[in-house]
């Protein structure tokens, strides 16, 4: 196909695709312009030009375009907060149809307000009344714009981070109208530090728990004790950039992060964490603390544009109704960090046990909880690893499968984390390694790697998921 003689007219395309009667004729034609318009183009340039029919080309877009684009997948990297993949797994949610009270109030038979369906849940959790924005970037901006723009923010140069995809706390907090004035080191700040920067312009303490990094050995910060006193004394506000929001101690499962409840009974006057982090729920950012200073952020006319919708409040809803029954098993986040070794070691053996002829081998691993969370804090697990002659290619088909499964690569082997895949997934998973085995290329089939060979590259690892993008806050 080399000439503009060879491209069909829109009309000959038309009359091949009448599978797709049920769709309206313009969107057909639009594509069909399209494909046609391509190859107009990619002959004027030289280009060569796919032999395919027009036709079979517009098929395809066409059912592409059908098909849903958000779908489910197994995540069998090991990293639960995974951002690529939606970070929080979500619990089972039924929508709910139609008509809801989201601002109307039953009782009185009047107009209410969106809040009233998690404040209740919030004052019980935490002792103090709380907002819900659109995320914890979003609180952060609105937090500073209600209460410092136009002056300064005292913030140590050590918390100024960066929080993924390139988005940088300095840069959110400039947009806000605040003036940073930094204090301190990257790697020291003393209380001295923050009281000599308090002046008659300055309007806000900021406090930024650095959930994605750590820095360790020659360090130093003030507690938040020193912060709310200081605060307390000069009459300004001390606010606390959480995070990762964890409202559940999780000591007991080797995880060290900052509880919410913990920086409010320090005298923090106002603090703000995610909601689709540590806490499990819904991609949200929950502002609480003073009521008065709760009051003023509410009110700014930016909270509106801010503010989450239906789905959110109602997912976010049965979160907290279900960490406030303590029910962790209904909070898959916290199921799967909480899970025993035990447990995962079994689920291990019996998706092995069912790869009939898969070369797969059990074996202890860790895994990260991810998400700008717990940064150099992994759990152990277990894993189930495939030997395959191309990795990469093996990884790639499992991700086309019916049933889309992540995996990462390591040593030139396909791993599959068994913390991050749910017992109703195991049949799934199988089917899907399965059926990537027997219809991939023979090149997958099992080969050993001769010992001398240099070592795969680790395409489909996913260490960092702030980092290696699969497909990010």
């Amino acid at each position: 196909m080399d000439s503009f003689r060879s491209l069909p007219s829109v009309d000959q395309v038309l009359r091949q695709l009448k599978i797709f009667d049920g769709l309206p004729q313009a969107v057909i034609t639009n594509e069909i312009r399209s494909v046609i318009a391509e190859r107009r183009r990619a002959i004027t340039e030289g280009q060569a030009v796919t032999e395919a029919p027009v036709a079979e080309e517009v098929e395809v877009r066409l059912r592409d375009l059908l098909t849903p684009s958000l779908r489910p997948v197994i995540n069998a990297t090991g990293v639960i907060l995974h951002t690529n993949l939606g970070r929080a797994p979500l619990a089972s949610l039924r929508p709910i149809a139609r008509y809801s009270n989201l601002e109307y109030d039953l009782r009185a038979g009047k107009r209410g307000k969106r809040d009233v369906h998690t404040s209740a849940l919030f004052e019980q959790l935490l002792g103090k009344p709380a907002i819900v924005v659109n995320n914890n970037a979003a609180a952060v901006f609105l937090v500073l714009h209600e209460l410092a723009a136009g002056y300064e923010v005292i913030v140590s140069r050590g918390e100024l981070i960066e929080i993924g995809d390139g988005f940088r706390i300095p840069e959110i907090m400039t947009r806000s109208g605040a003036i940073l004035r930094e204090v301190g080191t990257t790697n020291r700040t003393r209380i001295e530090d923050y009281r000599g920067a308090i002046n008659e312009r300055t309007r806000l303490i900021l406090r930024v728990h650095p959930s994605n990094f750590h820095i360790a050995g020659f360090t130093a910060r003030p507690e938040l004790r020193e912060l709310a006193d200081l605060g307390r004394q000069s009459r300004i506000p001390v606010y606390e950039d959480l995070g990762s929001g964890c409202l559940v101690d999780l000591h007991s499962a080797g995880i060290h992060e900052p509880v919410v409840s913990d920086s409010l009974a320090a005298g923090i006057n106002i603090l703000s964490f995610s909601g689709d982090k540590l806490l499990g729920g819904p991609q949200s950012g929950i502002i609480s603390g003073n009521a008065e200073l709760l009051t003023r952020v509410r009110r700014n006319p930016l909270y509106r544009a801010l503010r989450v919708d239906k789905l959110i409040i109602q997912s976010l809803e049965g979160t907290l109704r279900e960490v406030l029954k303590q029910n962790w098993s209904d909070i898959p986040t916290l199921q799967m960090i909480l899970a025993e070794e035990g447990e995962l070691r079994q689920r291990a053996e019996r998706v092995a046990a069912k790869l009939n002829g898969i070369p797969a081998s059990v074996r202890q691993s860790a895994s990260p909880i991810g998400g700008g969370s717990t940064p150099d804090q992994n759990l152990p697990t277990w894993i189930v690893e495939l030997t395959v002659k191309n990795p990469n290619a093996f990884e790639t088909q499992l991700r086309g499968a019916a049933m889309p499964v992540i995996a990462r690569i390591e040593r030139g082997k396909v791993i599959l984390d068994m913390r991050t895949v749910a017992d109703p997934e195991e049949g799934l998973l199988v089917t899907s390694v399965k059926n990537a085995w027997e219809n991939g290329p023979l090149t997958n089939r099992f080969s050993p790697v001769p010992s001398e060979s240099p070592a795969q590259p680790d395409r489909g690892s996913l260490p960092d998921p702030e980092i290696h993008s699969v497909a990010n806050r």
